[in-house]
């Protein structure tokens, strides 16, 4: 017998398919599922006493929503379910709540989760699709909050040395949709994460289209919602413009909104006045790549089974049948288009494997 059929909770020759929010079509030789720290310990026991093992990792899967999969057979895949919720502490003494949450948790139900705990300050957050685990690899954000804001530490399996490792906030080496974990994608696995939230809870209510949003429902300063109802709200906003990948394959935004220098987004604002741009703390102004994409003709456009999304442009979509390679076309396709027209370029926030 193959070592690797030994091991806890392996499949061989698994289809990748489901496991991916595109829907592109993939294996994996070898797929073990990690259910605890121990499980994530014995992997690593494989992986670095087998010749087969460490140097085929091919990589650490969570919920699927920001990969985009070639389709060649991956050799080995690590995929993180690792469950847990409780809350640490807090009490009306202290200044914040600490809730914890295993790798594999869902994203959203965590998130909904610690609102019906009385432990607001993801809500912003909401119906973002992955797991928890993903959620600092990717420092995801939205309506004005990133959850490096919110993270107090996490736990992290070295699979270079089998050590399990406490990273706090300033560790992790967060950034704009990056982290210490993104560019290393084979090294670190995240076992567990931890939250500090406000135990003064203030609502994060400036950002544009939340705010927008939340006027229309009839809150306004002196009558501030709560944090329920700006989950609510931000899952009635993601559900208006974004697809739901069950019915449409997508990896959510696809790309990073460039982040360029003053004099450059100067010249810009020349030509094109109604260009969105927001300033940075070192200077420089950030842009919206949807708008971008938009300004080029893409939005609702088609490239066989793929394209963007009829309602946003920064959603590139599968309509059926798609490979890796289409979507990697698609995407070549528009940052070319995006250069050509305002000498910006635009960086892709899924894992590409």
């Amino acid at each position: 017998m193959n070592q690797i059929d030994m091991l806890p909770c392996v499949q061989i020759d698994a289809d990748l398919t489901p496991m991916n929010t595109f829907g592109l079509p993939a294996t994996a030789k070898h797929l073990i599922r990690v259910r605890s720290a121990e499980e994530a310990r014995q992997a690593h026991a494989f992986l670095t006493g087998h010749p087969e093992g460490i140097s085929n990792l091919s990589l650490i899967l969570g919920g699927g929503s920001n990969l985009v999969l070639g389709g060649e057979p991956l050799d080995i895949v690590l995929k993180v379910e690792i469950p847990g919720r409780r809350r640490l502490r807090g009490t009306e003494a202290e200044p914040f709540l600490l809730v914890e949450a295993g790798a594999g948790e869902n994203w959203h139900d965590f998130v909904r989760w610690t609102l019906a705990q009385g432990c607001p300050g993801l809500e912003n957050l909401s119906l973002i699709p992955g797991t928890v685990g993903a959620a600092p690899v990717q420092n995801i954000g939205a309506y004005g909050l990133e959850v490096a804001e919110r993270i107090e530490s996490l736990d992290a399996l070295d699979l270079s040395s089998g050590e399990l490792k406490r990273f706090d906030s300033a560790a992790c080496r967060f950034g704009y949709r990056d982290s210490i974990f993104k560019r290393h994608p084979r090294r670190w696995l995240i076992t567990t994460v931890r939250f500090r939230l406000p135990q003064h809870w203030q609502p994060i209510t400036h950002y544009g289209e939340l705010a927008r949003e939340l006027a229309g429902y009839g809150f306004s300063d002196s009558n501030p919602p709560s944090p329920l109802q700006i989950s609510d709200a931000v899952i009635a906003l993601r559900q208006r413009k974004l697809p739901d990948p069950a019915e449409l394959g997508s990896a959510g935004s696809f790309f990073k909104n460039p982040v360029i220098e003053a004099g450059q987004c100067a010249a810009l604002l020349a030509s094109h006045p109604a260009l969105p741009h927001h300033s940075q703390p070192d200077g420089r102004e950030k842009l919206s790549a949807g708008w971008l994409i938009d300004q080029c003709g893409w939005k609702g456009r088609r490239l066989g089974p793929v394209g963007c999304h009829a309602q946003h442009a920064l959603i590139l979509v599968n309509h059926g049948g798609a490979s890796g390679a289409d979507i990697l076309r698609l995407a070549t396709n528009i940052q070319e288009d995006v250069f050509n027209r305002f000498g910006v370029n635009l960086e892709p926030e899924p894992v590409f494997a």
